[in-house]
């Protein structure tokens, strides 16, 4: 059956200008790092996109390793876009990055423009379009010259494969030289995507402020904690889960007893709010003016469903974020 969208799709999502530019981003934003591959059914990727735009989700996160294998994320959404989405480009924001390991040999990795003009042409006929709305330079590099990557980045912008530029894992000074760059250069950084969530805050103060200042905006990536914040592994962990699995970014040993016991302190918390833990999580990183969007993952319809339900209830006490506060302190 053809896909049809829902009518009044925007009127349940909240959407935020990314920094000084024009761009509207919604407050939930939906990555494709994990269950759009090969090895992952296609009618539940598809299902999860549908869902995610009929919620008003209307920015997609790709990269060119996303998997596995790598590349296979972007051509899983290429078919998606062909099946559903024909008439609805226009109404999506889709962003691609480079700068992790794509292919063998000198040109697969990193920063040089030889690789980032590569990956890209190589992403735009995986995704099946004719330019992406953000292309990041997925991680510093400390071989190439920055301005070397950043002129590559202004290079797709002025070649009309991208329209705007962004940077992701860049830790406050070497960001603040890959805007100052861009800026120069005459296509200006408009965000920076950076890991945060309660339980990883090394974005605070510093690099907050930098962007607030600069005029650029911020998407939070892994704002649940690889999945610790959520009711996932609260009585154990789950024969489908990411740590059951072979990830290497979670994994049992992750999941100490004094973290659970903060997990199960916070829930609590949650819960005296009217919220599931993943709900308060995302609100609680929302909560910074300086967050435009929270970039959730999924293997599952439903937990879309419950990360977009945290726009029902953003604010915070002074009371609650004090309580916050000293459990993950604890």
């Amino acid at each position: 059956m053809a896909y049809i969208p829902k009518d009044g799709r925007y009127s349940g999502m909240k959407y935020n200008r990314c920094g000084q530019s024009g761009l509207m981003l919604p407050a939930v934003s939906l990555g494709l790092w994990h269950n759009y591959g090969d090895v992952n059914c296609y009618e539940n990727s598809r299902m999860m996109i549908r869902r995610a735009f009929d919620l008003g989700i209307t920015h997609f996160d790709l990269a060119n390793n996303y998997g596995p294998p790598p590349g296979a994320a972007e051509e899983t959404f290429g078919r998606i876009l062909k099946d559903d989405f024909k008439g609805y480009r226009d109404e999506m924001v889709i962003a691609t990055k480079a700068g992790y390991t794509m292919w063998p040999g000198p040109y697969g990795d990193w920063g040089s423009k030889k690789y980032l003009t590569a990956s890209l042409d190589q992403s735009l006929k995986r995704l099946k379009l004719e330019y992406v709305d953000i292309l990041y330079h997925h991680r510093p590099d400390p071989e190439t010259p920055l301005e070397e990557t950043m002129t590559a980045l202004d290079l797709a912008v002025r070649q009309g494969k991208a329209l705007y530029a962004g940077i992701s894992n860049y830790k406050p000074e070497q960001a603040k030289a890959a805007i100052a760059i861009l800026r120069q250069l005459g296509t200006p950084c408009i965000i920076h995507q950076a890991r945060y969530s309660m339980l990883d805050r090394w974005v605070e103060p510093e690099l907050l402020d930098l962007l607030a200042a600069e005029g650029v905006g911020c998407i939070a990536f892994s704002p649940l904690g690889k999945g610790v914040l959520t009711n996932r592994y609260l009585n154990g962990i789950p024969a489908d889960s990411r740590a059951a699995g072979e990830s290497k970014f979670l994994n049992p040993a992750d999941l100490k007893e004094d973290l659970m016991e903060k997990v199960r302190m916070l829930c609590e918390v949650a819960g005296n709010r009217g919220q599931s833990l993943a709900q308060m999580a995302l609100a609680w990183v929302l909560r910074k003016k300086a967050v435009t969007s929270v970039l959730i993952g999924a293997s599952k319809v439903s937990q879309i469903d419950d990360c977009a339900g945290a726009l029902n209830c953003m604010e915070f006490s002074a009371e609650e974020l004090k309580v916050i506060d000293t459990i993950l302190q604890s």
